[in-house]
């Protein structure tokens, strides 16, 4: 009786069993690395705007406070975008026939708001409260980077979810003085891990099981 499968079966049936799982492994490492790629998460990627805004000069020279134009921050869930009458307070007298601006002082005269566009981003099953991690001691730069010293709108971190756990797992980490939050380029007066535990108990920060519960962040 002839054989079912040719003798060369037996050597495919034992290649196989290396090439596919290693296959599988490059496709899979090919998916991480391309998710956590700026191609991808388009962090440090420019998001093009409709009015040229430096946040290195109005930031790190003028120095602005970032509540001046985000000025809901502290007060919202969002962060809020600056409305036309907000950038007008200044370029009403300040560089009045710059052609760059005059997207702004379009807006102006016609009454229609300027269309920035997005560049944080969550998923609509995410909730994220911007006014509870400021007034609880997470800085600007923490998850927006040093603005002080970019030039456009960029992204800083991915925002994935392992991201926010690392600091819902132990916030004291990333904690400082509330007073200090606004500031770029803050540096610790004392050992962070120190500073860190006595802001969590000061701040009355909720447990990180609490921190870490779906309920948290899903709802």
């Amino acid at each position: 009786m002839q054989p079912v499968f040719p003798p060369r079966s037996n050597l495919i049936a034992r290649l196989s069993l290396l090439v596919i799982p290693l296959v599988l492994a490059i496709v899979v490492g090919a998916a991480v690395w391309y998710t956590h790629s700026p191609a991808f998460n388009k962090v440090g990627v420019e998001v093009p705007q409709p009015v040229e805004f430096q946040h290195s000069w109005h930031v790190g020279v003028v120095r602005l406070d970032c509540r001046y134009c985000h000025y809901t921050v502290d007060k919202a869930s969002f962060a809020s975008v600056p409305p036309t009458e907000t950038c007008m307070s200044c370029h009403s007298v300040i560089r009045t026939d710059s052609p760059k601006l005059q997207p702004v002082r379009d807006s102006w005269e016609t009454g229609v708001p300027i269309a920035w566009n997005r560049v944080n981003n969550t998923p609509d099953y995410v909730y994220f409260d911007h006014q509870s991690h400021v007034i609880n001691g997470v800085g600007c730069e923490t998850c927006h980077g040093r603005m002080d010293q970019v030039g456009g709108a960029v992204k800083a971190e991915t925002l994935y979810m392992a991201w926010c756990i690392d600091c819902h797992r132990d916030p004291g980490q990333y904690l400082r003085p509330v007073e200090q939050v606004y500031t770029m380029g803050y540096t610790p007066s004392e050992d962070q891990k120190a500073l860190g535990a006595r802001l969590v108990e000061e701040y009355e920060i909720a447990s990180s099981f609490q921190l870490m519960n779906c309920s948290t962040c899903h709802r």
